[in-house]
């Protein structure tokens, strides 16, 4: 029997985290294990939007990692959603995709949203909003954490 591999949703940071220098040990540890089985790479539609702008290999690695069974659409709940956490200023309405992103993965009942974007998603005080939120609209916790946080339980198999 395989053991469960918990399932990632990457933000978009981390898939340009891949080749930029400050993120580059961490999120590329993070590809060898999910390519290991330790882990199951997720996005949405939102990344491959916000990824349009982005350098050609940054797309390519996009493309090349995600398949197509494992890109969630956003459905009307997630904008509905979304739209609670904005309302409730979880974060400014010009971040309104790191909004979508976190009704992505909460909808879809992702174990984690793995995010470089210490600002407006990987932090204590964003998390405990959006899981107010989700507690009080009837969604599980959200996990938002940087590939840091779940490479480190793997450095000593070397992978």
């Amino acid at each position: 029997m395989t053991p469960y591999a918990p399932s990632l949703y990457l933000d978009t940071s981390v898939i340009g985290g891949y080749y930029d220098a400050e993120f580059m040990a961490d999120t590329r540890a993070l590809w060898r294990l999910a390519e290991a089985g330790r882990f199951r790479f997720f996005t949405s539609r939102i990344v491959f939007d916000e990824a349009v702008g982005a350098p050609l290999h940054v797309r390519q690695l996009l493309q090349a990692v995600i398949f197509s069974d494992r890109v969630l659409l956003v459905s009307a709940e997630m904008k509905v959603l979304a739209a609670v956490y904005l309302a409730q200023k979880i974060v400014p309405l010009s971040v309104s995709n790191d909004a979508q992103h976190v009704a992505v993965c909460s909808v879809a009942r992702m174990d984690y949203l793995v995010s470089w974007n210490f600002k407006h998603l990987a932090n204590v005080r964003r998390e405990s909003g959006f899981n107010a939120v989700n507690a009080l609209q009837g969604y599980p916790p959200v996990r938002i954490v940087s590939p840091t946080f779940l490479v480190h339980g793997y450095k000593e198999e070397n992978l």
